[in-house]
């Protein structure tokens, strides 16, 4: 029976209040959702006051978001906190995007309590499916198929999993599920009569033996026949299995005890009819992992019709019916161990209604975050993702020219961090290429390789770039460079491959004149390393020889002066920098943080001039 306390009171006067002039597509008052909803999870799954709170509440404010709602228990509004998120969930495509989906609901239940009730919610609209229009019926039937009967199922909640599969298939398969309905209700006396004399000639050796017990039939719905007739291409009449006989017997819950009457069960069954022995399924020996306990045996009556019997006791019954155990597996259904894990604490709160969770029951999974793009697309990317991350994942090309984001309309940078439920834009640019620094704002494995990827062409570019001046200037002077001297000469400037050294004649570091030198007279190399105007070995063009004074430029160029932003960092306006003067290219502006500063710092610090931006106007 509905509970009645003062807090449910409080919050259906509240929603009764705010919703007092809204109407259903049928035309009936709108609180006959809610009321619905309260029912289902208080009478058939038996949560708790706080929950059917919850409920009111966020029916209330769903339809009018200007209802003030505070003043209620924090562990009711952390409920409505989490079906407000779930409301707010528009599948792009369910068909496709059901595990995600799956996954986004179970993050927004902060209280796993939220997801049973969101279940209820949809069980409540099912039974009233025919008020939609077409395509609103069409979409949540869909929905239901693919995100909250698998979602059902895992919980445990059978019988609502049921109910939802035969609504689905009424609207989804009409002319099916009349057919397969008629069928049933027109074999149903067939079954019991089977029943009947399947049990009588066992009720004497039953009874003698002392054995008490509940002969049940349990008939399968007409969606799980409809999909057995799909799956095995048979009629109605081909699916054997239709019903099964199942023993629950009444002893004590002990497991000794419950197996030893299981089995007398089964050898009283197997001794009075013809037992296919390939069909048994012993899980009283070896339960399932997800713990369901039965003994299943197929047998052959006199007439030659094949019965299901299922053999079990009080407690395994109730395990198995009320959703107690995990029971994925049983059917195949998808999980993984974060989800399963989470799902235990689901399965406790429901089993133990009034107690507190203990501390060490695991949380929902937090390895992962749910973002989506303006359009609606889910995206999962994990835990601690960027905009960076983010604009990978759409597509690479996408990365490598992104220049920042919007999360939510809000301008950000592509360092910013994302969080579940974020709908994020990505800004680009033409010219932006990635640096090495991208490296430490991204998480994502496939961002970091693509960055790598990226890197290492640019680097290899740069290089090819390199090679071909060094090797035309080394025409020109009728020079060669053995592969000692260029070994050596990598050793000495700690150049660790012959691609980075010549990446860096090809950006400018390394003066293809100072190679010349080398190659003349390998001993001024060290001399050119700890370099001094006072040496008199430096020759550099009017005008880009460093000084003390400061540069000053801005983003578009300064009359009369050679310079170019470095690939290598990319810098922005407002970046600290430094100028890099080269021998071939003027001066090249590199960030303060770039990678290759601390080296051209220290090995040429003739070459650094200092660099302030101009202030924009």
């Amino acid at each position: 029976m509905t509970q009645t306390g003062e807090l449910t009171q409080r919050a259906r006067a509240l929603a009764y209040e705010a919703l007092r002039e809204d109407t259903r597509f049928n035309g009936n008052p709108f609180i006959e959702h809610p009321d619905g909803v309260v029912r289902i999870i208080s009478d058939q799954i038996g949560l708790s006051e706080e929950c059917i709170a919850a409920v009111y509440l966020h029916e209330a404010q769903r339809m009018h978001p200007e209802v003030e709602i505070s003043g209620f228990p924090d562990e009711v509004m952390t409920i409505v906190d989490g079906l407000r998120k779930i409301s707010a969930i528009k599948p792009k495509d369910t068909r496709l995007e059901a595990e995600k989906y799956k996954k986004l609901i179970v993050q927004y239940s902060t209280d796993p309590r939220v997801t049973v009730i969101k279940i209820a919610d949809r069980l409540e609209v099912m039974r009233n499916l025919a008020m939609f229009p077409k395509s609103s019926r069409d979409q949540k039937n869909l929905e239901t198929l693919m995100l909250y009967i698998p979602l059902a199922h895992q919980l445990g909640l059978y019988n609502i999993k049921s109910e939802m599969e035969d609504i689905y298939l009424k609207y989804a398969e009409p002319e099916q599920f009349r057919t397969i309905t008629r069928k049933l209700k027109a074999t149903e006396k067939d079954r019991v009569r089977l029943t009947e004399e399947f049990i009588r000639p066992l009720e004497k050796k039953l009874s003698d033996a002392g054995i008490r017990y509940k002969l049940k039939i349990r008939t399968k719905t007409a969606y799980s026949i409809y999909k057995k007739m799909q799956k095995q291409h048979v009629p109605f009449e081909g699916v054997y299995d239709v019903f099964a006989i199942r023993f629950i017997i009444d002893c004590a819950p002990d497991r000794t005890v419950e197996q030893d009457l299981c089995w007398k069960v089964y050898s009283y069954v197997t001794e009075e009819y013809e037992p296919d022995i390939t069909r048994l399924r012993d899980w009283l020996s070896n339960p399932k992992p997800n713990g369901y306990e039965s003994l299943h045996i197929t047998v052959k009556n006199a007439e030659g019709a094949y019965l299901e019997v299922q053999i079990r006791s009080r407690r395994m019954d109730d395990t198995a019916e009320n959703g107690l155990a995990s029971h994925w597996s049983y059917k195949g259904v998808k999980s993984d161990v974060t989800m399963n894990n989470w799902l235990k604490s689901v399965r406790y709160q429901l089993e133990h209604p009034f107690q507190e969770k203990p501390e060490d029951m695991p949380l929902p999974p937090s390895s992962e975050i749910f973002v989506f793009t303006p359009t609606g697309e889910l995206r999962i990317l994990p835990a601690g993702a960027s905009v960076l991350d983010f604009a990978f994942n759409i597509h690479t090309g996408l990365g490598c020219r992104c220049t920042g984001g919007k999360i939510n309309g809000k301008a950000v940078s592509i360092k910013e961090k994302l969080r579940t439920g974020d709908v994020v834009e990505i800004m680009s640019g033409k010219n932006q290429r990635p640096s090495a620094d991208w490296l430490g704002w991204v998480v994502s494995a496939k961002a970091r390789n693509k960055i790598k990827l990226e890197l290492d062409a640019e680097v290899r570019k740069k290089a090819a770039e390199g090679r071909e001046l060094l090797e035309r200037r080394l025409k020109n002077w009728k020079m060669a460079l053995p592969d000692g001297l260029l070994y050596d000469m990598m050793h000495h400037l700690k150049y660790n491959s012959v691609i980075s050294f010549m990446a860096a004649v090809g950006e400018g570091v390394i003066d293809v004149n100072d190679i010349k030198n080398y190659i003349l007279n390998p001993g001024l190399l060290v001399i050119r390393n700890d370099h001094t105007e006072e040496k008199g070995t430096e020759s550099a063009k009017p005008g880009w020889a460093a000084t003390d004074e400061i540069l000053v430029i801005n983003a578009k160029g300064v009359r009369g002066l050679e310079y170019k932003m470095s690939a290598c960092c990319n810098p922005k306006y407002g970046d600290a920098v430094f100028g890099f003067v080269t021998r071939t290219e003027g001066i090249k502006i590199h960030r303060e943080d770039c990678p290759n500063a601390p080296r051209l710092k220290e090995r040429y610090p003739y070459r650094v001039q200092k660099v302030i931006w101009q202030e924009k106007k």
